[in-house]
């Protein structure tokens, strides 16, 4: 960390960074900011002009967290918004799958001065033939494996070359679409802090329903529909969170059901509690213990004969 030290900004009442707060911060000291844009809540940043304004007048760096691209393919280019450096999710966006924590894979690109740190090797075009530069004086050297997760790379750049501009525009129209089509068909369900259009995502919480029912058991009981759970307790900023990404593949069809099987949980909730409180039952185990599965992880499997 170079002596620097992680500092996070607040959020406003709107969802948005709070440019009051963030100003606070602000001094030649400053380092960068990493923003995510769509944010975690599904909400494009509004003051995203100011923010990076800001940024680059105390001499500052703005970097930009990819995750969320999905929403804005073929829509909007971060580095006419001010982002100097950004990595894009190949796991979320472009195809490449993200089973259980992996296997993720990035692209990182940055603005034209800053493309002289990037590390050795790169690849460099001469006459008709490709090769390896290493001579460049200001990188920050080599990192890792040079060829890093290579099929996923190839994965995802079959699958940008193979939907084209139009297509990749399509996915964020459609991703936007989905989102916000749960997003209304559940908010007079289920509490919806920001209630707002959202981009590829949106989150609700538990503060509505009945019987003390959280959002764990909400999750829990979906498994009893064949549903895997959402993102639950994240973003931090929302107690009870679930956070609801249909992405741009979802059927209407399939997403008709998840919203339908939502409302049917929130009435079991205020009818028979104690069903949701206890699900799943369709698993071989129920309930673990959450807080001695993290502290005590066994990861290894051994035979007892």
């Amino acid at each position: 960390m170079c002596d620097y030290e992680t500092v996070t900004i607040k959020s406003d009442s709107h969802g948005m960074v709070d440019i009051a707060d963030l100003k606070k911060h602000m001094s030649r000291e400053v380092a960068a900011l990493m923003i995510t844009n769509p944010n975690t809540l599904g909400l494009f940043e509004e003051n995203i002009l100011e923010v990076t304004k800001i940024m680059h007048e105390h001499g500052a760096l703005v970097y930009g967290d990819g995750a969320n691209m999905n929403a804005l393919l073929g829509i909007a280019k971060p580095g006419d918004y001010g982002i100097d450096i950004i990595h894009l999710n190949l796991h979320k966006t472009f195809t490449v799958p993200h089973g259980s924590g992996g296997p993720g894979a990035c692209a990182v690109a940055v603005k034209e001065f800053l493309a002289k740190y990037l590390p050795n090797p790169r690849v460099i075009k001469s006459g008709e033939e490709y090769k390896q530069d290493y001579n460049n004086k200001d990188s920050i050297g080599r990192i890792r494996a040079f060829s890093g997760s290579f099929n996923n790379l190839i994965r995802a750049y079959a699958y940008i070359r193979s939907l084209g501009h139009d297509g990749l525009k399509e996915v964020g129209e459609h991703s936007v679409l989905n989102a916000n089509y749960m997003r209304v068909k559940l908010k007079g369900h289920y509490n919806l802090p920001y209630d707002r259009i959202c981009k590829h995502e949106f989150v609700l919480d538990d503060s509505r329903m009945s019987n003390h029912v959280t959002t764990m058991d909400i999750a829990k009981r979906l498994i009893d529909y064949d549903f895997h759970p959402p993102t639950i307790y994240f973003p931090l900023i929302v107690h009870g969170a679930i956070m609801i990404e249909p992405t741009e593949t979802e059927s209407k069809e399939t997403m008709d059901s998840f919203i339908d099987t939502m409302i049917k949980i929130k009435q079991e909730a205020m009818e028979t509690p104690d069903l949701v409180k206890n699900a799943p039952y369709t698993t071989p185990v129920s309930r673990l213990d959450n807080v001695k599965a993290a502290r005590e992880p066994d990861i290894r499997w051994k035979r007892n004969d």
